[in-house]
């Protein structure tokens, strides 16, 4: 009976214990890389949407790896005014990014999510950086410690965007930044000469 008693009592401390574990697991924040894609991971050759114009930055993808490895879920949050400019549809855009996001993922880099923008600056919709809005819908999906999380960009309105969330920010000099530099409104936490640069910053500065 006693020994009966010791299994029941090994069985519910088990029980217990995972139980316990999913809690603790549903109240745990994710940090968040948000990145610009052109100009930040591949380089910004104007409204484009096929593979043959696709070419990624240096160390680029190797930057992904040493921010995944960090801990950070990747979040690309990119404007494609290409799509309400006719260049292409937002089917050839999404049959691109499926084809982008596996190219990434054979190189071991997984992509949490992409949002994208199709409208332009005139439209003035509620989704085009430097909005928040996909930071504000990324932070309820995916419980996010906005405040150790970092947006990562070659334009202003990519620091403007992160400030305004109150992420960190890191100013790119690849892509346009070099262009755009004087625009910057907002000062950013660092900035680096491309993603690979910012990748070992993070991975110095943070307390992780």
């Amino acid at each position: 009976m006693n020994r009966i008693r010791r299994i029941n009592f090994l069985k519910l401390r088990d029980v217990l214990k995972n139980k316990l574990r999913r809690g603790e697991e549903s109240f745990s924040m994710n940090k968040v890389i948000f990145l610009d894609r052109d100009g930040t991971i591949n380089e910004d050759v104007g409204d484009f949407c096929s593979l043959d114009k696709l070419k990624f930055i240096p160390k680029s993808l190797e930057a992904l790896k040493i921010l995944q490895d960090l801990g950070f879920l990747l979040i690309i949050v990119t404007n494609q005014t290409g799509i309400n400019k006719k260049i292409f549809t937002e089917e050839e855009f999404l049959k691109f990014n499926k084809e982008y996001l596996k190219i990434l993922s054979d190189n071991n880099v997984e992509i949490k999510k992409v949002f994208y923008c199709p409208h332009l600056k005139e439209e003035n919709c509620i989704c085009r950086k430097p909005k928040t809005y996909f930071i504000e819908i990324a932070k309820q999906k995916y419980n996010i410690d906005i405040e150790n999380s970092y947006t990562i960009g070659d334009h202003p309105h990519d620091i403007e965007m992160g400030f305004e969330s109150k992420a960190k920010t890191i100013y790119l000099l690849s892509g346009h930044g070099k262009k755009h530099i004087k625009e910057l409104t907002v000062k950013p936490n660092y900035i680096a000469e491309n993603l690979y640069d910012a990748a070992l910053w993070i991975k110095k500065t943070s307390n992780l």
